[in-house]
């Protein structure tokens, strides 16, 4: 166990050297520090400009984002802050990972690579970060030059990251001790694959210890760098007092003031924490300005969301690194599978039943001889696909977690719990929304939880028939879903036969496209 006096270790010239900009010292008039936070969530591997619906860019459309020019506004706002006498620290709130062929191909090479270009301070663990293991975390961890921060996570009996995780850095900047303290969600088990042999403890009792140890050191500014999501940093606002900033991730919120899609103001204020988050897929970068009393007490903030549009230039370093990521991938993307008449969006996948999660469990469903349900998880899709012509590269961005395609068998009633578990985060998106083929219900989002399903019903041939509660159904499923992840425990549990190692499910999707 890591003691409070051994918590934060770095030192006043390690931690100016963490820091991706100058570090200014105050005017002698000047009574408050002046800092600046740039911040970043949910990348997920899109190094290459994305459209509206995180897919590829389409000539003519409007394009965002990009390692390329995400560095750009990174430096620019890095620039802006040390023009106003602002020290500026930029902070990643995790999920590098997992959502693109350079992920696909290269296992977090590629984002190290960029990231040794875009210098972040410290970056927290997403539940992502675990999903080829903890030995492929552990080879990401040793390549980077930042920390990788994880308070609420014992990886002490886990031999490939015991010892290479920290629990949190010491930057100074403008003279102002600046706290930061990872925190990972305590869901990865179920959303990732961590293996056995880590712990996730509860973040609340981890982050106060941390602002208690914080505070008794002397005035400071606590930040945490959570990868929580909003409903749970809110959760953590009140729970924990002494926190100044929550820099948010995993929800894919994005807090914005005058931006379209904004879920809230930037920051959300709750319990005297501000709490940021800056949406996803690196379409957005995030800015909160603080002054900051001698006593370590915010006096005044100021923030901005800036959306990462076609007009910011692309820095030609990262560009031309990004180019040589993607030479290898250039085949495999533009193979053409399939011609769709409109671009199927993944925006509400998550909140309710969607053409594209439709689709997807049809193909799941089609890719197990006699299945009655198909059954995709909302979370397993990560990009829309195009209108038009769809590429192979559509396709693995949409699907990209090389999942295969699982059959089992489950009664009527565990039929009806799953649904029900797939329906109680509502009306908060969640991967764990059922998106269904051959199975449907009447949903009633008002009432409690494990009543919200009414009506279900799975299809004969022709016909729908009322689900029995004590008949077993042949479903497929993806292999994540089957062995209890995004919290289908059922399926784990209550199988009355299973099995796995069936076609990839970007296979199966294929497939489906060309019928």
């Amino acid at each position: 166990m890591v003691s409070r006096r051994t918590l934060f270790s770095v030192s006043r010239r390690q931690s100016l050297a963490l820091l991706a900009a100058p570090v200014l010292q105050p005017a002698q008039a000047q009574a408050a520090h002046r800092i600046s936070l740039l911040h970043m969530n949910d990348f997920h591997s899109r190094h290459e400009p994305i459209s509206a619906s995180s897919t590829a860019c389409v000539e003519g459309r409007p394009c965002y984002g990009g390692a390329a020019r995400l560095a750009t506004a990174i430096r620019q706002g890095r620039e802006a802050a040390a023009a106003e006498g602002r020290a500026p620290i930029l902070l990643d709130a995790g999920d590098q990972f997992m959502g693109s062929l350079f992920y696909t191909r290269y296992r977090g090479e590629a984002e190290a690579r960029v990231q040794a270009l875009l210098r972040p301070a410290a970056m927290t663990t997403g539940n992502h970060e675990f999903d080829n293991g903890p030995e492929n975390l552990a080879r990401y961890v040793d390549r980077v030059a930042h920390p990788v921060l994880a308070a609420n996570l014992d990886a002490s009996t886990e031999p490939a990251l015991a010892g290479k995780l920290r629990s949190g850095i010491v930057a100074t900047l403008d003279g102002l001790r600046v706290v930061v303290v990872g925190l990972a969600t305590p869901e990865t088990p179920g959303l990732s694959s961590p293996g056995p042999n880590l712990r996730f403890n509860d973040p609340a009792e981890t982050m106060d210890r941390a602002v208690f140890e914080a505070r008794r050191q002397g005035p400071c500014v606590v930040v945490a760098l959570s990868h929580l999501g909003l409903t749970a940093d809110r959760r953590l606002a009140e729970d924990v007092q002494g926190i100044d900033v929550i820099i948010g991730g995993h929800s894919h919120t994005l807090l914005a003031n005058g931006l379209p899609g904004a879920e809230g103001p930037y920051p959300v204020e709750q319990s005297g924490a501000r709490i940021v988050q800056a949406g996803c897929h690196g379409r957005y970068l995030g800015r909160l300005d603080l002054d900051v009393a001698p006593d370590g007490r915010v006096a005044a903030t100021r923030g901005v969301m800036r959306e990462l549009t076609a007009d910011i230039p692309q820095d030609p370093q990262v560009a031309a690194l990004v180019a040589e990521l993607a030479a290898p991938l250039e085949e495999w993307r533009h193979r053409p599978v399939a011609t769709l008449p409109r671009e199927l969006p993944l925006a509400r996948c998550r909140l309710e039943a969607c053409e594209l999660g439709e689709l997807t469990a049809e193909a799941i469903r089609r890719a197990v001889p006699r299945a009655e349900i198909g059954w995709m998880n909302g979370g397993g899709m990560r990009a829309g696909l195009p209108g038009g012509t769809v590429t192979w590269g559509d396709v693995l961005t949409m699907l990209p977690f090389q999942n295969t395609v699982a059959r089992m068998v489950l009664r009527g009633h565990v039929v009806k719990d799953a649904l029900e578990s797939g329906l109680s985060r509502l009306p908060d998106a969640d991967g764990r929304f059922p998106q269904l083929s051959g199975l449907r219900y009447r949903l009633v989002a008002e009432a409690p939880i494990g009543q919200r399903a009414q009506d279900v019903e799975v299809r004969e041939g022709e016909r729908w028939r009322p689900l029995e509660m004590e008949r077993a159904y042949l479903i497929a499923t993806n292999d994540f879903s089957r062995k209890g992840g995004d919290g289908y425990t059922m399926f784990r549990d209550q199988a009355l036969e299973a099995y796995d190692a069936g076609p990839a499910v970007e296979d199966a999707m294929v497939e489906q496209l060309g019928r």
